[in-house]
């Protein structure tokens, strides 16, 4: 398939997506709260791509992805701009669930809706060719991508997870970087395991250095967030 086929292809695909209300009209369980809003802010040219769980509340009303505080801590963590973020050519955002899944009874978000990921999220990641490393957020989107390496260990618990971040970087391809959701619930964790930011932040940013390319940068030599 030509290149100019591959885009109108992703393009019809996309447009499919935007369209889906398959958790309010074949929902799995109760459907979703709120009319279907799927969030999609992708290219097949991406070269590094952000795996994630879900959209929140700001990302609902926005439109894009990490359009938050979460997003600017994971901005720190690359070192990236706000418009090179948003650089669908460099950075692509696909995650678990595209709506915004709701609240549960404590205020928190509940999980990635199950119809999603089925649906959509496998011929989505196939139309990436240009793909050189993907930054997976939270165990949902971890789960699924571990599972495609042959990696997926169950019953393990995340922070055994993220500690093996070394061993599962250098066994995959496209490299697979494992991070904690970047959200302010994880501020203590984070307090906790300075490792995270020492070992693996340098590595998020020698990564997104690379996908930028020749674009500007700011060095890894910047102080951390």
């Amino acid at each position: 398939m030509s290149g100019a086929n591959k885009q109108e292809a992703f393009e019809a695909l996309a447009a499919r997506l935007r369209a889906c209300r398959i958790c309010a009209e074949r929902p799995q369980g109760a459907p979703l709260p709120h009319p279907p809003r799927p969030v999609l802010h992708l290219s097949p040219s991406a070269r590094l791509l952000v795996a994630s769980q879900a959209p929140g509340t700001r990302v609902h009303a926005s439109g894009l992805p990490f359009d938050d505080a979460s997003g600017d801590r994971l901005r720190g963590w690359m070192g990236v701009t706000r418009e090179e973020f948003y650089d669908t050519g460099v950075f692509g955002f696909l995650p678990m669930g595209f709506c915004f899944p709701g609240q549960d009874a404590k205020g928190g978000d509940l999980p990635p809706r199950r119809e999603c990921a089925p649906a959509w999220r496998a011929p989505l990641f196939e139309s990436l060719t240009e793909l050189r490393c993907i930054l997976a957020v939270g165990r949902y989107a971890q789960d699924w991508h571990l599972a495609r390496a042959g990696l997926l260990r169950r019953g393990e618990t995340q922070d055994d997870r993220l500690k093996r971040w070394r061993e599962i970087y250098e066994a995959t391809t496209p490299r697979l970087l494992l991070l904690p959701h970047p959200s302010w619930r994880n501020t203590s964790w984070l307090k906790r395991e300075p490792w995270f930011e020492r070992e693996v932040v340098p590595v998020v940013r020698a990564e997104a250095k690379d996908a930028l390319g020749q674009l500007r940068f700011r060095g890894s030599s910047d102080s951390l967030p």
